[in-house]
């Protein structure tokens, strides 16, 4: 995808404030002095087998761009893939109750949407924000020094293709899920106290991945500690059991000339760090005097998963180090 996308025309505006250029979050687009839009849109197939929760996971995905990018979801559009001669309509119904309750929980109104049917279900929304046009937070910008923080546990990935193999416990699966339908509006509200100088959110491209993109954009080395990742539960355990997404394995393979893993990290943290997730946590990046007390009021408010995980240094042969 991304090589297309660099062979495309770029579109090139003056009121064009983030584009496709470093792969960012989301489009913004200013529309007067203090004002901009800020547009997104995501869709997948289902993770887990519950239509309602389904629903409220794909709704809470699709929002994360805006919150990460530091700016309010105002609108949305349904996006529907659904296999109406194969399928009870009801199921669609539970998915679309899902997000629309979710939505609401995020002030959100749903507008209106777009259906096709397909083999396959697929769910998601196109999302419209506002920000500040000098508010904006991206993915690019962090500095020598700077302090990485991550809001959610990881292992969504490796817990949901578990649970396609039932080996997932019920605990594994319950706090997969709860991460998963958690919105990061708490998170992103508390990070715009602080000077933060880049953000993004973890999403199918890993934490080893979304800190490349990150780390190459800002032209910094971001050292990652595998002693620190907050981990759902029994993440590891079913990582060494080789319950692994297929997206984990690209991920590997395309990351495996650009980043550096020391041999000392255990595997089922390299494999972690590689994992795809579903609604993943925003990964911060600020002054390092800050990031005690950004992560005390984070925890304060209820992202108790929040945590420091790693530091930027001066560009060094790879972007990315894991330790």
């Amino acid at each position: 995808m991304v090589q297309v996308l660099h062979s495309l025309p770029k579109f090139e505006h003056a009121d064009l404030i983030v584009g496709v250029e470093t792969s960012d979050d989301a489009g913004v687009f200013r529309l007067r002095p203090d004002l901009a839009v800020v547009n997104t849109v995501d869709f997948f197939t289902p993770i887990v087998d519950d239509p309602y929760l389904f629903g409220q996971i794909a709704a809470a995905n699709a929002l994360s761009d805006i919150f990460a990018m530091g700016g309010e979801p105002k609108t949305a559009l349904n996006i529907v893939c659904f296999p109406k001669e194969k399928m009870d309509i009801q199921v669609l119904g539970d998915i679309l109750r899902g997000g629309a309750d979710k939505a609401r929980e995020a002030g959100v109104v749903v507008v209106g949407g777009h259906s096709v049917v397909d083999e396959e279900i697929k769910y998601g929304m196109a999302i419209t924000g506002v920000i500040h046009p000098d508010r904006v937070f991206r993915n690019i910008g962090i500095q020598e020094g700077d302090a990485l923080i991550l809001t959610k546990a990881l292992g969504t990935g490796i817990i949901t293709t578990a649970l396609k193999k039932g080996k997932a416990s019920k605990e594994s699966l319950q706090a997969a899920i709860a991460s998963m339908a958690t919105l990061n509006n708490t998170a992103s509200a508390v990070m715009r106290n602080y000077p933060v100088h880049a953000c993004s959110d973890v999403t199918g491209y890993g934490l080893l991945g979304h800190a490349l993109e990150m780390a190459s954009g800002s032209s910094v080395t971001l050292i990652l500690e595998s002693s620190k990742l907050p981990l759902l539960h029994r993440t590891a355990r079913l990582a060494q059991k080789g319950y692994l997404t297929g997206g984990c394995k690209r991920n590997r393979e395309y990351l495996k000339d650009k980043i550096t893993i020391e041999k000392t990290v255990p595997e089922a943290l390299v494999e972690t760090a590689l994992d795809p997730q579903t609604s993943g946590g925003l990964l911060i990046a600020l002054p390092q005097k800050h990031s005690d007390r950004l992560v005390q009021e984070l925890q304060d408010k209820g992202v108790k998963a929040s945590c420091v995980i790693g530091y930027a240094t001066s560009l060094q042969k790879a972007c990315v180090r894991l330790v």
